[in-house]
């Protein structure tokens, strides 16, 4: 017959129940972990993203008489910008480049980025595309899309009956 020890294990208490939203957070930590530990063909990408990506942030308004859509484009110039509209969809096109060149004593320095960017929206059919403006000013693009006049009828009330 073999010896086998038999100890007698400690008490501890019960652990404390974590609240729903550090479990969660736990759980998030562990997931981006395992994703930034390199999994194979992965890899981080915000990190790993060249500087050159962009995605403009766009403001969409509508009111009784139009569409206006307004793109945040720091930094580009308007001549590097394009704004197309093609089967219903209106397309923002562009490129930002930019360069710094610093010369001193010691030390030359010389940086240089390039980025394009494309963003596309599907416009409502009740838009009169034909009549579509756009400006701007002061690295903000705003474009107008002005609805049809039959878009434009006035509201009405619908009463509601018993059934």
């Amino acid at each position: 017959m073999s010896n086998i020890e038999i100890s007698k294990s400690q008490r501890q208490p019960a652990p404390r129940s974590r609240g729903f939203f550090e479990e969660i957070r736990d759980e998030m930590n562990r997931v981006f972990e395992r994703f930034e530990g390199g999994l194979p063909g992965w890899t981080l990408p915000a990190a790993r993203w060249p500087a050159t990506v962009m995605v403009p942030d766009l403001d969409v308004h509508e009111s009784d008489k139009a569409v206006t859509i307004e793109a945040e484009l720091p930094g580009v110039d308007e001549k590097e910008v394009t704004v197309t509209f093609n089967n219903g969809y209106l397309t923002i096109k562009g490129e930002k480049k930019t360069e710094h060149e610093e010369k001193k004593e010691s030390y030359y320095l010389a940086e240089r980025s390039f980025g394009s960017f494309e963003r596309s929206l599907r416009l409502p059919d009740t838009l009169d595309d034909s009549k579509i403006q756009a400006s701007f000013e002061k690295g903000v693009l705003k474009i107008t899309a002005p609805k049809r006049p039959e878009a434009q009828k006035a509201e009405r009330k619908i009463a509601i009956g018993k059934s």
